[in-house]
């Protein structure tokens, strides 16, 4: 979901551009600190961490590590609950798509913008405005009364999510300014992450099951509302930069999002018409011209969201198309798995929320063996590895059928899957930030959180799509047989998702192996 998706471990936000005086951290996995910096101490407007005394950083690294729950929670909540949601909402097939799609898009488009918000008009305004929006988003979602009130909600929240997420990594760096301190600081809050993404799918279950799917969204608002208190009194202002607000790249941001969310729009609509159709044909040319202005947006504008030669390195660029494919395979199998688990098997939210905790727990490990290996293989071998890895996974969980158990047809590959991206998420952020400068190591890290949110946006439109073109194939020759046609739907999407992982780990072959020394 935050974020691979769904419960397993989420990407992690995106390193904001911290000023000069800040040293920005490349951890790019959420299961455990990266180094401490050796820059000299940050000459904020913040008092240093022995001024403030330990109740109130205490009071500050709390508040961060539980809005960055709230945000990674909320990525994979609701895949449980879908079905519930279809039902009182009639949602379509599409429909479904769009209540994860909305979050994605939202969260993805404004992701880099995000990062720059907190730098450019201060951490608490950032903190504050991000909360504020989700906060507000959840309590809307949950009141929504028809499937278009609840996916605009989810846009929202993930706009929300976009601005909220990267402020609290800003927040833990500008306050913890000694290497000790912000090491004990950043585990916390790395393993505040893995939980967030490991608890949302059984919190979901229990919530749909005990008090309804609305209960997802609402549970947000509480813990909203006093986190914006406890920020208002513990949180200290920082001073924006002049002309901050200008610095921010809106139409890079407006046409990016605008041009995803056309293209996903256009995938999704080849559910229910033709692709020569203007529904689908006009969205489609409208997100790539809106992709294309993009390109020539950052290219001319004095800030941009991603300068574009940062794109010449081969590393980054290798790392971002390794990421892609990782992201549009994972997306589509928790909400496929959602689906058949509770479709196929019949399953309660309870029992499908808890079928999803072996493939969280096979992501941490993935990601720990990778933190605890990498300085000795560097990130080639695992990437490859990792993704070699959840080829397989797929192939074999694409073989589920309708007579299938979990235990049978899902758990031996759906571990295999999930252990093989966890080993290749952290590895994908040190071979895009390897070579950066300091100064850029944040915008590469969050390049590569972005481009696994687009590639699973993307990869969730297609693959769904093509799952729902399948089971309706078979239902028109078997009628009687619906459990077996979306099976078949279920399986060709992972045999695709396959096709994907296989292209990444492709792509990882082409990141610089470790430079031996004479």
């Amino acid at each position: 979901m935050g974020d691979l998706p769904g419960p397993g471990l989420p990407p992690p936000a995106p390193l904001p551009r911290f000023r000069e005086d800040v040293p920005a951290m490349s951890t790019g996995m959420s299961s455990g600190p990266s180094a401490p910096p050796t820059a000299a101490p940050a000459s904020t407007s913040r008092a240093p961490l022995s001024a403030r005394g330990p109740r109130s950083t205490a009071a500050i690294l709390l508040i961060a590590c539980a809005a960055q729950f709230m945000v990674i929670l909320d990525v994979s909540i609701v895949n449980v609950a879908l079905p519930a949601m279809r039902d009182e909402l009639h949602l379509s097939g599409a429909g479904q798509q769009w209540i994860v799609n909305a979050y994605t898009l939202g969260f993805a488009g404004l992701l880099l913008l995000g990062g720059r918000a907190a730098d450019l008009v201060g951490t608490k305004r950032a903190f504050l405005a991000g909360l504020a929006a989700f906060t507000v988003a959840s309590l809307a979602g949950g009141l929504a009364t028809d499937g278009t009130l609840l996916i605009a909600a989810r846009a929202v929240q993930g706009i929300g999510g976009a601005v909220l997420a990267p402020a609290t990594l800003t927040l833990i760096m500008t306050t913890f300014t000694e290497p000790a301190a912000r090491t004990r600081a950043m585990g916390a809050w790395s393993a505040v992450m893995a939980a967030g993404g490991a608890a949302g799918a059984v919190i979901g279950g229990v919530l749909t099951q005990y008090a309804g799917w609305r209960w997802v969204l609402f549970v947000n608002v509480p813990i909203g509302v006093a986190l914006l208190a406890a920020a208002l009194a513990y949180v200290p202002a920082t001073a924006s930069r002049e002309g901050g607000l200008r610095r921010l790249d809106l139409p890079g941001a407006v046409s990016v999002t605008a041009g995803l969310t056309a293209l996903v729009y256009g995938i999704i609509s080849t559910e229910t018409h033709r692709w020569g159709a203007p529904v689908v044909w006009a969205p489609l040319t409208a997100g790539v011209l809106l992709l294309a202005a993009f390109l020539v947006i950052e290219s001319k504008v004095a800030h941009p969201l991603v300068p574009l030669r940062i794109l010449r390195r081969r590393s980054l660029a290798a790392a971002n198309l390794v990421v892609i494919g990782m992201g549009a395979a994972t997306f589509a199998m928790w909400f496929l798995l959602s689906l058949y688990f509770q479709q196929i098997l019949d399953y309660s939210a309870v029992q499908a929320g808890l079928c999803f905790l072996p493939g969280s727990l096979a992501i941490i490990a993935g990601a720990q063996l990778a933190t605890r290996i990498i300085a000795r293989t560097g990130p080639r071998p695992l990437l490859v590895t990792g993704m070699a890895l959840s080829t397989v996974g797929f192939l074999w969980l694409s073989r589920i059928t309708a007579g299938g158990t979990f235990a049978s047809d899902v758990l031996a590959p759906f571990v295999l899957a999930t252990f093989g991206a966890g080993l290749a998420m952290m590895p994908a952020t040190v071979a895009a930030t390897s070579g950066t400068d300091r100064a850029e190591a944040g915008l590469a890290s969050g390049l590569v959180n972005t481009s696994r949110q687009v590639g699973g946006a993307l990869g969730l439109a297609l693959l769904a799509t093509i799952a729902s073109h399948t089971s309706a194939g078979r239902l028109a020759d078997h009628p009687q047989d619906v459990d077996a046609a979306l099976t078949a739907g279920y399986g060709r999407a992972l045999l695709i998702a396959a096709v994907f992982t296989a292209c990444a780990a492709l792509g990882a072959l082409a990141v610089p192996g470790r430079t031996r020394r004479g």
